[in-house]
Order: structure tokens, then sequence, then C-alpha cells
């Protein structure tokens, strides 16, 4: 559905992005992650057909962005991270416009606004002017607006910033709605949203891509040891230093009262000799268990490991 060859942009003599080369199938959810500055805008702005590369090639659906740039953005649905929006204008002429500009044909224009108000709940606002609305709503007039012609490809940059908690949570719903009859690109700088909604992440860090995987191979790959989580109901002041001490522990780290978190060589399995030090020094396990790399350790690793190469 995507595919991106040696894809460069400059802006005079800076290089924004270096060499990207990626693809993303028809039907996948993927999350695209990176530092400020990483150039996550940059090369959504080129998916979008808004900018063209320096350098490299990209297709939407077979189509090159250079060459076929309007059957391109027929199959693009694009939500920047401030929504294209007219604040003095009423929602649904809104959306009446935006369906125009799409090209949708007038017969179908009445039926595909219906649909978005409905997909994002809208109905009820869509007598109200833009900007006399809450932020949240907002956001879902912007992304109405990207649904209006029903594209193949949405490409979503921040979608959630500057929301309350509550209207993160509604808007990651309609996205994991949208999620099942849409290829989506998300960009977010909250960790937990992509783990929740994508199947696949990439990771961009100083123009150059530090990582394409899922969740589980990046977790493979990076993991150089073993991470327990423990859990106990009497806590002694040297519960570290004792850990520590089994063989095989590399750390441990208290995480809250009475739960440590305990890092160990790779294949060490030190839960047995945990447990009997935990017996031994009445400590009384709560829980015991592995736990995975979180996004957050991973992502982590990949941007500020690689700068910090001695440490």
């Amino acid at each position: 559905m995507i595919e991106i060859e040696n894809l460069s942009k400059d802006y005079g003599p800076r290089r924004a992005i270096d060499n990207l080369s990626f693809q993303i199938n028809k039907g996948e959810v993927v999350g695209f992650l990176g530092p400020n500055g990483a150039g996550k805008s940059t090369t959504m702005n080129i998916l979008a057909c808004i900018m063209p590369p320096s350098s490299g090639t990209v297709r939407i659906g077979g189509h090159d962005v250079l060459e076929q740039s309007l059957e391109a953005r027929k199959i693009i649905g694009y939500l920047p991270e401030n929504p294209p929006l007219y604040p003095d204008m009423v929602v649904g002429e809104y959306l009446k416009f935006t369906a125009l500009l799409r090209q949708v044909p007038r017969r179908e224009v009445r039926a595909s606004v219906e649909h978005v108000l409905e997909a994002c709940s809208l109905k009820d606002v869509s007598g109200r002017i833009i900007g006399r609305l809450s932020k949240g709503y907002q956001q879902r007039v912007g992304l109405a607006q990207a649904m209006i012609h029903n594209p193949d490809i949405l490409i979503l940059d921040e979608p959630t910033v500057g929301l309350d908690p509550i209207q993160i949570i509604e808007i990651r719903k309609l996205i994991q709605t949208l999620a099942e009859s849409h290829t989506i690109i998300l960009s977010s700088h909250i960790l937990p949203e992509i783990t929740q909604i994508c199947r696949r992440v990439i990771i961009l860090n100083e123009g150059k891509i530090a990582a394409v995987d899922s969740l589980e191979g990046l977790t493979t790959t990076l993991r150089k040891g073993e991470r327990l989580f423990l859990k106990v109901r009497n806590v002694e002041d040297d519960i570290v230093d004792q850990l520590q001490n089994i063989p095989g522990i590399l750390s441990a780290q208290e995480e809250g009262p009475g739960e440590y978190r305990v890092d160990a060589e790779l294949d060490a399995n030190p839960q047995d000799a945990l447990a009997e030090l935990c017996l031994k020094r009445s400590w009384g396990i709560v829980e015991l268990k592995r736990t995975a790399l979180s996004l957050e350790d991973i992502f982590l690793k990949l941007t500020l490991e690689e700068k910090e190469p001695g440490e």
C-alpha cells in the first residue's frame, strides 16, 4: 500500500530525513515514533503529498507522489497536528465544503457527511460553530474531514495532542474502530497509545530509521537480559542489596513500597533463588513474574543509547 525507497529531505544545508526505506501493507496500523526533530512530521507531510522529497521515491497505492500526486491524494486522509479547521464555519457546512474539495460526487456529499458525523460522534454538534467547540470536538471534526472521502489510508499526526484524559480515551476508541477498515499511520508522543493501537512501529532518530518491527520483535532483538517484578509483604532496608547478591542478578531497583524491578542475565532463571531468599528472610512473596520491555524502554534504548554508546 505504501512503499518508500531511499527517501531524503533537505532544508537548505540541513538534512531532515536521510535515506528512509520501509513498506506499510494494506490494513496495517503502524506507529510512527521519534524524538522531537527526528523527521516524523516531514516524512508524514511527504506521504500526504504536501511537500516533495529531495530524493528517493514514495508510492501510495502504486502511485508515485511526484508524478501521480492527484491519484495518490484521492486515497489519503490526513490529520495534521493542528487540524485544518475554519473556526467561523458550522460543523456540517465545513464537512460539506471539504467533501466538495475532495471531489466527492455531489449526489454522495450528504451521505458522506452523515457517515462521518456518525462515525466521529458529531451529530449533536453538527449545527454548531467550530470555534466554539471544545478541543476534543475540534479534533473529531479534523478527523472527520480526513475521512470525508472514504480514503484507504489515514495519516494521523498527534491526534490526541492537547486533549484531556477523557477526550484522549474517546479519540483512541475512535481510531481503534477506524483501524478495522483502514490502513493507518499514527504519530504520537503518548507511547501507551501506540502500544494499544498499533501492531508495528517505525522509530526515527536524527532523520534515520532506528527500527522497523513489531513490539514483540523489538523486545526480542533488544533484550540483553531478563526482567522480573517482585512484590513482597514485609519490607527491610537491605532488600535491594540482598537481591543484587544473588548470582545472575545484574541490578535491583525499588519501584514502590514492597515492589522491586530485578534485571538478570539472559537465561539466568533466578526465580528459584529469589523465592528461596524471600522464604529465608520471611519477606512473604506477593507476586513474582517475568516482565517484557515496555515501548518506553525500547524507545529510550533506540534513541538515547545510540547517542551515548559509551554508557
